[in-house]
């Protein structure tokens, strides 16, 4: 099942280490699969607020995903963006082909009718 890293990137002033981020992290993730779907591109907020950026990237699984975070790497240039940005980052699985939110709802319902 597809996974993804989302970021919620704050603004920041440029810096050379942040260039030198952005130059070599597709290298992290392009071993596990991953690409991005996200980046740099401009976004519409439709409710609530959302100063910054978004970054999507995409991994064939969580495991590739969890992998890249974890590789040496990454790791070694994460603080070359967390020393300049501040923000905020997930991992998380996407559902299967064929996934039913009505689904959910009735567990819900049922779990309330339980009550």
């Amino acid at each position: 099942m597809t996974a993804y890293a989302i970021a919620h990137l704050r603004e920041a002033a440029p810096h050379p280490e942040i260039a030198e981020y952005i130059e070599r992290v597709s290298g992290t993730f392009e071993p596990y699969g991953g690409r991005f779907l996200v980046h740099a591109t401009q976004h519409e907020v439709k409710e609530g607020s959302w100063p910054g950026h978004v970054v999507v990237i995409g991994f064939p699984g969580i495991t590739e995903a969890r992998a890249w975070w974890d590789s040496p790497a990454y790791q070694e240039i994460a603080p070359l963006r967390s020393r300049h940005i501040d923000g905020d980052i997930i991992l998380v699985e996407g559902v299967p082909a064929g996934y039913d939110p009505a689904s959910t709802a009735r567990a819900m319902r049922e779990a309330l009718a339980a009550q």
